[in-house]
């Protein structure tokens, strides 16, 4: 495992988190950092004093204006855990977890928290014990992500639940010694948006080694209709995103002669169609860095003075995050739409419905069957969840983000759409097998499946494919964390 070790906050990026989320990388926090974090928590604590600060001697909410004595407000930043703590199952899986862990302490360096470097290593130390608590997936339902985090707060003072390997609930490690935060640190800890930082972290990486098989899988389908070139022409790109499309299916969608004048739309629309997904992962990504190198916390310590803001809204990574979502639909319904034509004896010149005996076995249909079926279900997952704000907290707090739901609406439309592109690339197997022109990019998948034509239980073969496609099992892709739900 590789050490990384972390000399400044901007070292801690999103690609040592999604490291870090797949158990990759073992944290280390320099000397010169804790230097930085031990000085800015000793100027915290200074100004502090004497101060009316919200959530450190204040209530919470609509309960701000009440005072906190002193030994209500010892008490006070664990309470604030134990009482938000009212999620359940299901749990986010454990790179989910990780990952909000990781960019838990990503904000934590930033000297606007003016938490202490001993809770920042308590961090690095979990993860790197590879101790994962349970943190609900779902009914965040607050202006930020006041109740995932209390359930990871809890979690380090020996209040909340952990996550063994296979991802079911226990009790945690016998030897974990809890930790009570100290002061400010509590609300910090509930403060910013690292649960969605996190999870889009994961869910962009995802969706890139996803869009490059497509990418694959589309050019094969082209391969097998012997699709005409002249919509992957380099003239027609206008942007770099599509630039780099064209030439990947060109490249991947061999030389034998086009088979009719003009493609099905389907076929000629992918180009653009994969294009529009690469700049809205670009645009998920953008907003991640934002979100890291941003002053999440609030109130948040800057120049002396304890400010109220802003970073606990999502809105930034929650648009961009319903973009993307959009746009992995989309690719799902151009993907079914050409498995549909690939049955076509019209088009690709083979058996109706790619049947081993027509009449006698159904072939594709039921494969198509399926990938229509599940591209319809995709649809629901493309509604914005930043849109239909409810208020909470006696009215305090009448704006939410919903950042969970978008998070969780992507993670359902990768997997969706991993579903429909598996139902495509049997089809393309199927097709080589009764003579269509071989496409070598798919020989890992050929090998996989059982020999023949003839119909069986296709669907164990969908199994196979979708296994592979999820461990980046493609030429020009790589392995990303996955993203089965848990």
């Amino acid at each position: 495992m590789n050490e990384v070790i972390i000399g400044r906050p901007e070292d801690l990026d999103r690609t040592v988190i999604a490291a870090v989320a797949r158990g990759a990388c073992h944290l280390e926090l320099a000397p010169d950092l804790v230097g930085a974090l031990t000085r800015s928590r000793r100027s915290t604590l200074a100004d502090l004093e004497g101060r009316v600060v919200y959530g450190v001697n204040t209530g919470m909410g609509a309960m701000s204006g009440l005072r906190l004595d002193a030994e209500a407000q010892r008490r006070h930043q664990d309470n604030l855990m134990i009482g938000r703590a009212v999620g359940s199952a299901p749990w986010l899986r454990r790179d989910q977890a990780r990952a909000v862990l990781a960019a838990r302490l990503r904000t934590f360096l930033d000297p606007a928290a003016g938490v202490s470097p001993e809770l920042c290593r308590r961090l690095a130390d979990l993860l790197n014990a590879d101790v994962v608590p349970a943190i609900p997936a779902r009914g965040s339902g607050a202006a930020g992500e006041i109740i995932p985090l209390a359930h990871a707060g809890a979690a380090l003072i020996g209040a909340g639940q952990f996550l063994d390997s296979d991802g079911s609930v226990d009790a945690g490690p016998a030897d974990l010694t809890p930790r009570s935060f100290g002061p400010k640190e509590g609300i910090a800890f509930l403060e910013g948006v690292p649960g969605l930082t996190g999870l889009a972290v994961l869910g962009s990486a995802a969706a890139r080694v996803l869009i490059d098989q497509v990418v694959v899988g589309a050019a094969a389908s082209h391969t097998v209709i012997r699709a005409s070139l002249d919509p992957l022409q380099p003239a027609l790109a206008d942007s770099d995103e599509l630039r780099t499309v064209l030439e990947s299916l060109r490249d991947l969608r061999g030389k034998a002669e086009p088979g009719a004048l003009q493609a099905p739309v389907s076929f000629r629309v992918t180009a653009p169609a994969l294009a529009v997904a690469m700049r809205a992962v670009a645009g998920v990504e953008a907003a991640v860095d934002r979100a890291l190198n941003a002053v999440t916390d609030s109130p948040a310590h800057l120049d002396g003075e304890f400010v109220g803001t802003f970073g606990f809204a999502g809105t930034d990574l929650t648009a961009s995050l319903g973009a993307l979502t959009t746009a992995l639909v989309h690719l799902a319904e151009v993907s079914a739409a050409r498995l549909h034509r690939l049955l076509d004896p019209r088009v690709t010149g083979l058996a109706p419905q790619l049947s081993h005996s027509p009449g006698l076995h159904a072939g594709m249909a039921a494969v198509h069957k399926r990938a229509a079926g599940v591209t319809h279900r995709l649809r629901r997952f493309a509604i914005p969840a930043l849109t239909g704000a409810i208020e909470t907290s006696l009215g305090q707090e009448d704006v939410q983000s919903f950042g969970f739901e978008a998070a969780e609406c992507l993670d359902e439309v990768l997997t969706g759409l991993r579903d429909v592109l598996a139902c495509e690339l049997l089809a393309v197997v199927q097709a080589q097998r009764l003579g269509a022109p071989p496409s070598s990019a798919l020989d890992d998948i050929d090998a996989a499946l059982p020999h023949g034509t003839a119909d069986r239980p296709f669907g164990r073969d969908l199994d196979r494919i979708i296994s592979l496609l999820a461990g980046g099992s493609m030429p020009g892709t790589r392995p990303g964390p996955a993203t089965e739900p848990a």
